[in-house]
């Protein structure tokens, strides 16, 4: 809290980003929405390349610790929108709970283009999620953050740090103008258990559809609440085991053999069998 060029760097960020405030192209019937919250990200990026001297290790390391507490304070906002919708949310909980299979996506998307690409069992913890925190506690504790495993999902958690939230804005906001689906079921698409990437989604489909501000919010919010809560099990008990079984069928299929054993850091053995 006492880096005061790092604070000071955000506020120049803040202010020129609400300066430039909400652009939208319009394209065809719909529109494409771009949020400060994207220019701000992209600001953030150009500002950190050691040769520009601006922002040094030392201040990304801060800024990185004080992202949960900003986070904290956007979700109690949020939480102030679910009280008020909460019959309507308790209504549409099959779909809530639903969308979470949503998730296996990634496993019978990821793991496919992974091995093809070369990629071996990085491709495992890559693909088993959108590999937020929870599921890079979970890869850590079963295979280990220094096997490829890990480094999978560390590769994916850094670029989604990166990327993703503002893919998420402008992807919610293509499939608003140019799908019939629902803003509130895009608002649910949207909390996939990443805070910054609901936000995200969320503030782009606000600003497209401002008179379902408050559904919208509170869709978004309980979704991404409940993807924090189911995810981690959804993941160790069927996209984990999903994504090992893919990887195994996916390995023979490319290279005409089994991947070789693997031991983990509990000692245990991998033998890949030929299922």
């Amino acid at each position: 809290m006492k880096n005061f060029k790092l604070h000071f760097l955000v506020l120049i960020l803040v202010v020129i980003s609400e300066f430039i405030n909400t652009i939208t192209i319009p394209i065809g019937a719909g529109s494409i929405v771009l949020l400060p919250m994207l220019f701000a990200m992209i600001f953030g990026v150009l500002i950190t390349p050691k040769f520009l001297k601006i922002a040094n290790e030392k201040d990304m390391d801060d800024a990185g610790s004080l992202i949960g507490l900003t986070l904290m304070l956007l979700m109690a906002k949020y939480g102030t929108n679910i009280g008020p919708t909460l019959p309507l949310i308790v209504k549409s909980s099959p779909a809530l709970i639903l969308q979470e299979f949503g998730n296996i996506g990634t496993v019978l998307l990821g793991v496919p283009i992974g091995v093809m690409i070369g990629l071996k069992r990085e491709v495992i913890g890559g693909a088993h999620s959108i590999s937020r925190e929870p599921n890079v506690a979970l890869i850590g504790e079963k295979f280990g953050l220094d096997s490829p495993e890990g480094q999978g999902v560390l590769g994916v958690y850094i670029v989604g740090t990166v990327f993703g939230t503002p893919f998420i804005g402008v992807l919610a906001s293509f499939l608003a103008a140019y799908t019939p689906l629902h803003p509130y079921a895009l608002a649910m698409a949207s909390g996939v258990g990443s805070a910054s990437m609901m936000t995200a989604g969320v503030g782009t489909l606000t600003a497209a559809y401002p008179q379902m501000e408050e559904m919208i919010t509170a869709f978004g919010a309980s979704s991404n609440m409940l993807s924090g809560l189911d995810g981690v099990y959804m993941s160790i008990w069927i996209a984990l085991p999903l994504a090992e079984w893919m990887y195994r069928k996916c390995y023979r299929i490319k290279y005409g053999e089994l991947p070789p054993p693997v031991v983990y850091s509990d000692n245990l053995s991998n033998e890949g069998d030929e299922q």
